[in-house]
């Protein structure tokens, strides 16, 4: 084990002195607005944190909804990429471990290109054993770096569990302190297109309950830019989580910098009637669901809830105060699930607000099926929500 931690040690400071060497190095194919970003920082100042930037994530969101001017559009997997881009160019303490994420640039091209731009040290293609590059990265995170690890599908994580949660989650504390672990987690999941049980895992409810841990899940290319820059400037480690389903999703973003704050839900439609929490791809097929509730004469009010540990309460408790009425609308499994947790948080905290029992919507108990009809019956589709929606308020 001695030997193990020694290595481990070994290569996170080898990681360490590449990238000091790199930092006076010209990094070619870097966008204008990232060279203008870089510019505008002032030497020596300390890096604005997730956490700490609400007010001006929200300035800039507002900005951004009133004015086409100066934006630019991409899809879902070119906003991770450019966060990457950015985030690298600007501190070169950033790096990327994960199985082809170097001259593949990913299974997903999230880091398409980012081999050639800083160099296969600081973007690290890795063997096919994800306990041993995500141990890696926590090594190299205890010794300054701030590694973000891609796992090529989240249901591969599983073998790193364990470090995951003893090393992740529990370092910082059991350390005394001595360590920080600003490590990022990332990858896609979700149910898919026929992609069979092993590569359809929602892994939200198996690391929940590590203590310790962040979890965000972003739902639009404007979001994942922002929580995975957020994420990288935490102190905290956080996991990441994109659906595979989301990476074509295309929106117009900022030219600007910004990040988006790591424990704060998004309002994504204003409504009196009914308050409906989801995240991730569900978002969509909520939005569907509402276009029929609006003909039908319902005023939902639906929030992304984007953070998953924490909850936004705050966000949540105001629309609960306003509404009276919740559905939760999930993807993750019934028995233990997101929507579990929420809902009993829903109950301890704003009970005397309720004047229906909360209702949840969640994925069936069982592995997800390769055949399609059988894939959708597992998950929630709009016009179950509908149903939902017209059984609270009646």
């Amino acid at each position: 084990m001695a030997a193990a931690a020694a290595s481990l040690h070994a290569t996170a400071a080898a990681l360490h002195g590449a990238v000091a060497k790199s930092r006076s190095a010209a990094i070619p194919q870097v966008a204008t607005s990232v060279r203008l970003v870089a510019g505008s920082r002032r030497p020596g100042s300390a890096r604005a944190r997730g956490g700490l930037v609400v007010a001006r994530a929200a300035a800039v969101k507002d900005e951004a909804a009133g004015s086409t001017a100066g934006g630019h559009e991409v899809l879902m997997f070119e906003a991770l990429r450019e966060a990457m881009i950015e985030e690298m160019t600007l501190d070169p303490t950033v790096c990327m471990i994960g199985e082809d994420v170097g001259d593949y640039g990913g299974s997903y091209k999230v880091s398409k290109g980012l081999s050639e731009m800083f160099g296969d040290l600081r973007v690290l293609d890795t063997p096919i054993a994800e306990n041993s590059f995500t141990g890696m990265g926590v090594g190299a995170a205890m010794k300054g770096l701030r590694p973000v690890v891609e796992g090529m599908n989240m249901g591969f994580l599983l073998l790193a569990y364990n470090q995951i949660s003893n090393n992740c989650g529990m370092l910082h504390y059991t350390s005394g302190g001595q360590f920080k672990i600003p490590i990022v987690i990332r990858g896609p999941g979700g149910v898919g297109r026929q992609l069979g049980a092993e590569h359809s895992q929602r892994l939200e409810s198996y690391f929940q309950s590590i203590p310790g841990l962040q979890m965000v899940a972003c739902s639009t290319p404007y979001n994942a830019k922002g929580l995975l820059k957020a994420a990288i400037r935490s102190e905290n480690p956080v996991v990441v989580f994109e659906h595979v389903l989301l990476y074509n999703m295309k929106e117009k973003i900022p030219d600007e910098d910004y990040i988006c704050c790591l424990e704060e839900a998004e309002m994504v439609r204003p409504g009196s009637q009914v308050t409906i929490l989801t995240y991730s791809r569900m978002r969509y097929h909520v939005m569907q669901a509402v276009k029929t509730l609006v003909n039908k004469g319902y005023d939902p009010e639906v929030i992304d809830i984007r953070s998953l540990k924490p909850f936004d309460l705050h966000t949540i408790g105001n629309s609960v105060k306003k509404t009276h009425r919740v559905l939760i609308v999930e993807e993750c499994m019934r028995t233990g699930g997101i929507g579990a947790s929420l809902r009993s948080a829903i109950i301890d905290n704003f009970w005397d607000e309720l004047d229906a029992p909360p209702m949840c919507l969640s994925s069936q108990d069982v592995p997800t099926p390769y055949a399609a009809p059988l894939e959708d019956a597992t998950v929630v589709q709009p016009p179950q929500i509908v149903a939902a929606i017209e059984e609270i308020c009646r």
